[in-house]
């Protein structure tokens, strides 16, 4: 995948994602409508291809906003990688030439990257998740809409302990998809039944979009670097 597509697809990917979350809150209150619907406008003519670079602009400038009126990334990561997204984009236009380009757009891949790392790290160091009774305490206590056969999971300790630890290896072993093509696919792939899983579970419906217009990023950044493992 060459940059110049890469950057369209993740352009198209992330304003289905914007869209997502501001018809969300176009019945919501008063306050956050202006913010929500300018952004759905935007994502429309984002997807339109219209301007890019003056539309990527307009976005971040609406996403200080946003952050404005919530006091911060009130929807946790979702929201987080959605400013990541908007910001490279913004700066990939914003660059002089297409060697810039590339150090932004790598940037990005390095961060989605180095956020499943880091995900992961953050649970294999605690007990509680290498024991699975983390992923108990999910099922059985947390405020998500869990469904009643979700909650009879908790009566079954190993398979919660095989569950945390394919959730830990898959989010500690991602840096490794970088190493060739079918690797990355499977990884992308095996992340996607991840994402998924969250929203079927717990109604994580933010994070299925948000995260997919992350992957052209990476998709190029593998293809970017199969020379060097290569040589």
């Amino acid at each position: 995948m060459i940059l110049d597509d890469a950057i369209r697809l993740t352009e198209i990917l992330l304003s289905v994602a914007l869209i997502q979350q501001s018809l969300e809150h176009l019945f919501g209150l008063p306050d956050e409508r202006p913010h929500y619907a300018l952004r759905l406008i935007l994502a429309v003519l984002l997807i339109a291809g219209v301007q890019p670079a003056w539309i990527c602009a307009a976005l971040f400038v609406n996403a200080l906003f946003i952050l404005r009126r919530f006091q911060g990334p009130y929807n946790g990561g979702s929201d987080l990688l959605s400013l990541l997204l908007i910001t490279a984009l913004c700066a990939v236009h914003l660059m002089p030439t297409a060697r810039w380009q590339e150090y932004v757009f790598g940037y990005l891949a390095l961060q989605v990257i180095f956020s499943y790392f880091k995900s992961g790290w953050s649970k294999v160091v605690q007990a509680d998740w290498r024991s699975g009774r983390a992923l108990r305490d999910v099922f059985l206590f947390s405020v998500y809409p869990a469904s009643a056969a979700t909650r009879g999971w908790t009566g079954w300790p190993r398979l919660l302990c095989a569950m945390s630890w394919a959730v830990i290896l898959l989010e500690l072993l991602f840096p490794l998809a970088l190493i060739s093509q079918p690797a990355l696919v499977a990884a992308l792939a095996a992340m996607l039944v991840f994402h998924l899983a969250n929203f079927v579970l717990f109604g994580f419906n933010r994070f299925v979009w948000v995260w997919i217009a992350a992957y052209p990023s990476l998709i190029w950044l593998q293809a970017r670097l199969e020379p060097f493992w290569q040589g």
